[in-house]
């Protein structure tokens, strides 16, 4: 079964103070066209992804977007003890020396001394991005299975209308051939006549040459092999439609054999109903072509 190249999933996480929201999206493309942003400092990550994508689709202008915030916690302080020892001990030799001196000092007071440079130490807790690069990781596998799961649905809908555009393709086809069958007695008699008509003001003219000649128009006229190709192309493409796997590239060259069969049927058909039946050819199969651009 086919699959289609637009697609869209979104997930969230958390992971301690870490939490994150991602989205994967998809629209048509010639190739694999893949557009990660991902926070640089989760290393190793946007590897690890890209080669996940990868493994998955082929095709497709594919964009990921992955934001990651952090809850802030409170700074801890804690008390430098051995500088706080230091200064204790100034202290009291301080102290001392005044006294010996005669000099009374005020009496110190914790919050004098805890405001001293270096007597607490703030620390916040430096996080290890490995677990949460680990974490994204295993998460993203859940996410990317959704994505493909809504490309193979989108796919799923897509063969519907991809078979009901062959169908039409189709019916048009064996509508041509039967114009072209019925045409043959007209277009003969009217050869004959216009054939009568230049016989009749010609003298001397080569019987080989005209025969050569009736031989040309005849082949210029015949659409047999246009509509011969026409239903093998047919064919072809309801094959790719039961195929698993990317099959978009090949419906493109087919859409360029059907194009190319419809010209020159209208070219040749010399006839009003059977140039109706052409044009109308030529406008399924370009809309059947649009429909093939979303096909991976």
């Amino acid at each position: 079964m086919i699959k289609s190249m637009t697609g869209f999933a979104s997930g969230k996480g958390t992971l301690g103070r870490h939490s994150w929201s991602w989205e994967l999206r998809s629209v048509n493309g010639k190739g694999l066209d893949m557009r990660l942003r991902v926070p640089d400092w989760l290393t190793g990550l946007e590897a690890a992804l890209r080669a996940d994508l990868a493994k998955m689709l082929s095709r497709g202008n594919v964009t990921l977007s992955l934001r990651v915030t952090r809850e802030e916690s409170a700074t801890e302080l804690k008390l430098n003890e051995p500088a706080m020892a230091a200064a204790l001990d100034s202290i009291a030799r301080t102290e001392e020396l005044a006294a010996d001196k005669g000099v009374l000092l005020a009496p110190s007071k914790a919050s004098d001394l805890l405001t001293l440079k270096g007597m607490l130490d703030s620390s916040a807790d430096d996080d290890d991005p490995g677990p949460l690069v680990e974490a994204l990781k295993s998460e993203f596998g859940s996410l990317l299975s959704d994505f493909v799961a809504m490309r193979q649905g989108e796919g799923r809908a897509l063969s519907g209308v991809l078979a009901a555009q062959l169908e039409q393709i189709a019916k048009l086809t064996d509508q041509a051939a039967v114009l072209a069958e019925q045409r043959k007695d007209a277009m003969s008699a009217a050869l004959q006549q216009n054939l009568a008509r230049v016989m009749e003001n010609s003298q001397g003219f080569d019987p080989d040459r005209v025969a050569q000649e009736l031989a040309i128009i005849a082949v210029k006229s015949d659409v047999t092999e246009e509509l011969d190709r026409l239903g093998a192309h047919v064919t072809a493409a309801r094959a790719l439609l039961e195929q698993d796997g990317p099959v978009g590239r090949k419906f493109d060259f087919l859409m360029q054999e059907f194009n190319r069969e419809a010209n020159t049927l209208c070219s040749k058909s010399q006839n009003t109903e059977l140039t109706s039946v052409g044009l109308e050819l030529k406008a399924v199969i370009d809309q059947l072509r649009e429909q093939v651009q979303n096909v991976e």
